[in-house]
């Protein structure tokens, strides 16, 4: 069969999950099952896969659901302990003593406090302590939903200590060939070497790309989930959202380049909370309160915003929480993920000493690993229980968290079972007896053919394809830095910038991958409306993953066409919409100022 229908079959799954669950508005639970039997039925009827890979391949995607079912009940009974507790309502309180702007609190706690867990711990944990975060502050929990999964992008190329370049690219690019052993030498590199060249390579494009990132996130909200529904009024903090973006995005690209591909989001993060919290709490840049932005009346909410957790002023807990022991257990979360995560510490050879294996599934080549004790899920429920003793919470109160937390969970666990084993058959499909490579490969050889020298242009969406499908940035590069660096080898440019373009399209897939979705929102009982949320984080995966692979586009042809190219043109025009909508949106505020202000003056009495 030839690669352009291969890559057209291939590509069916996606286009399944993509009609029926954004399309059709299919709750996952239902769209996912079918995306699975479409999967499994290319892989024995096309690919000729043996059915025993298919099911060991299937077993493999719901032991790897369990996993992620318990990191979602960790994080949602970490969420309902501190709101039976009262601390939530003593952490609510503080934000609005910094400010009471949702779009200001919004920018803190989703962009810095989650990229700084994005470098920690990574593999969507920021969902799972941001989202419920944000919930428990008054959030609509689709806005919560909306604002975690965007800011999984810049980040998540240097999450969980650097683990999508240190495994991702660095198992990737193992190669029998000594195609990238040549290139090594070529450059006079070791090994380590190429890799802290791409990791430098990857921190660059995240850190121009990315430097939007806060003001769409601040934009998309106020337009989704304002009373008014307007970008304007998210635009109008374009100051403190570019501040805000370069407080994470200097510090992030300085540590990757001096210090390895480890720190970079870690350091980002911690470095940009530290100095916009100082700054915020000055007023730097910030609107007074009296033009701080809030969401309409919890009443006038579509109630589709809203999902089964809901933080309610007056609910349950302790009064006197004070703001320390308040904040302490996500402090300890954030300790603890760090503390357990760095190799130079022996904290991590001990947990992962405890491991759970099941190699050779139903005597094939596949496999899983489980380790229970490293898993962020055990760090949720071990820090949940000291909270129960930290806060003095009485047995029905922690009942009632225990309860509410399995209940919330449930529903997620319908979508997950399908969503996962459909990834892995579709991932595993290759060997069959007709000798096709899987389903990811053909459909990237089906667009590399197609596009010949604009694929920097493309290497982006091949990336975030594979993080779409497997729901990991490590994963898709993986899955496909080898076949980004040999196209790069193809065309005639450095390939080691056309793997970094894999990574950092990779890490832009998160915003929309399905099985991340569906965690997210099963975080805060959101399960069945996936597909709303990836409608609405969609224009953020289409500016990043675009955005990117143009100004790779322009760094890698600039030596033989001049930096005057297409890809230098998309980014200059994507520079200049970006500057035209902030300047329309302080036009538009400052003309909904002198409307409001002449109504103001015109009532008896006024002015």
């Amino acid at each position: 069969m030839s690669t352009g229908w291969l890559a057209i079959l291939s590509v069916l799954p996606i286009v399944v999950v993509g009609v029926l669950l954004v399309g059709l508005r299919w709750p996952a639970s239902r769209a996912m099952p079918v995306s699975y039997l479409v999967a499994a039925g290319l892989a024995l009827g096309i690919w000729q896969v043996p059915g025993m890979q298919i099911a060991a391949a299937t077993l493999k995607g719901l032991i790897v659901a369990v996993t992620l079912l318990y990191i979602i009940f960790g994080a949602i009974l970490l969420l309902n302990t501190l709101h039976e507790s009262g601390g939530m309502r003593s952490i609510r309180r503080g934000f609005t003593d910094i400010t009471p702007d949702r779009r200001i609190q919004v920018i803190i706690i989703a962009w810095l406090f989650g990229s700084f867990i994005e470098g920690s711990a990574g593999f969507g944990t920021p969902a799972a302590v941001a989202v419920p975060l944000l919930v428990g502050l008054g959030f609509p929990g689709m806005a919560a939903v909306m604002a975690g999964m965007i800011i999984q992008s810049t980040p998540v190329s240097f999450g969980a200590a650097g683990t999508p370049i240190l495994v991702g690219v660095n198992r990737g690019l193992e190669d029998e060939t000594g195609m990238v052993a040549g290139f090594v030498a070529e450059q006079g590199l070791e090994w380590g070497g190429l890799l802290s060249l791409i990791a430098v390579r990857v921190a660059l494009l995240h850190a121009i790309t990315g430097t939007l990132v806060p003001l769409i996130l601040v934009a998309l909200m106020t337009r989704f989930f304002g009373r008014n529904r307007s970008l304007a009024e998210g635009l109008a903090v374009w100051r403190f959202a570019l501040f805000a973006a370069l407080a994470m995005t200097i510090p992030y690209y300085l540590a990757a380049r001096f210090l390895g591909p480890e720190f970079p989001s870690i350091c980002g993060g911690l470095i940009g909370l530290a100095v916009v919290v100082w700054a915020a709490k000055r007023g730097f840049l910030i609107p007074s309160n009296a033009d701080a932005w809030e969401f309409d009346r919890r009443e006038n909410w579509d109630p589709e915003w809203t999902g089964s957790i809901e933080i309610k002023d007056e609910a349950g807990g302790n009064s006197t929480v004070g703001m320390v022991r308040a904040w302490l257990p996500y402090m300890l979360v954030a300790v603890l993920l760090v503390l357990s995560r760095l190799e130079a510490l022996p904290f991590k050879a001990w947990l992962t000493s405890v491991k759970l294996s099941w190699t050779g599934i139903l005597g094939t080549s596949i496999g899983q690993d489980f380790d229970p004790l490293y898993s962020p899920g055990t760090v949720f429920v071990v820090v949940s229980l000291i909270t129960c003793a930290l806060h003095g919470m009485r047995r029905a109160s922690v009942a009632a968290a225990w309860r509410h937390s399995a209940r919330t969970m449930l529903p997620a666990s319908v979508a997950l079972v399908f969503t996962v084993p459909m990834v892995q058959v579709f991932i595993n499909s290759g060997g069959g007896a007709e000798a096709y490579a899987s389903m990811p490969q053909a459909l990237a050889g089906g667009v590399a053919q197609l596009t010949g020298e604009a694929w920097p242009l493309f290497a982006t969406f091949i990336g975030g394809f594979g993080a779409f499908v497997a729901g990991s940035n490590t994963v898709s590069n993986m899955m496909f830095s080898l076949f980004q660096f040999s196209v790069g080898r193809e065309i005639g440019v450095d390939p080691a910038w056309i793997v970094a373009l894999q990574a950092v399209g990779g890490a832009a897939g998160n915003i929309i991958c399905v099985h991340n979705v569906v965690a997210a929102c099963a975080v805060v009982g959101l399960v069945g409306r996936e597909g709303a949320v990836i409608r609405k984080t969609l224009p953020a995966f289409l500016y990043y993953a675009l955005t990117a692979g143009a100004v790779g586009y322009a760094i890698v042809w600039s030596a033989e066409k001049g930096w005057f190219n297409a890809g230098s043109v998309i980014a200059a025009v994507v520079f200049i919409g970006a500057v035209s909508a902030i300047l329309w949106g302080n036009a538009k505020g400052r003309r909904s100022f002198g409307e409001s202000r002449a109504k103001e003056v015109s009532r008896p009495g006024g002015g």
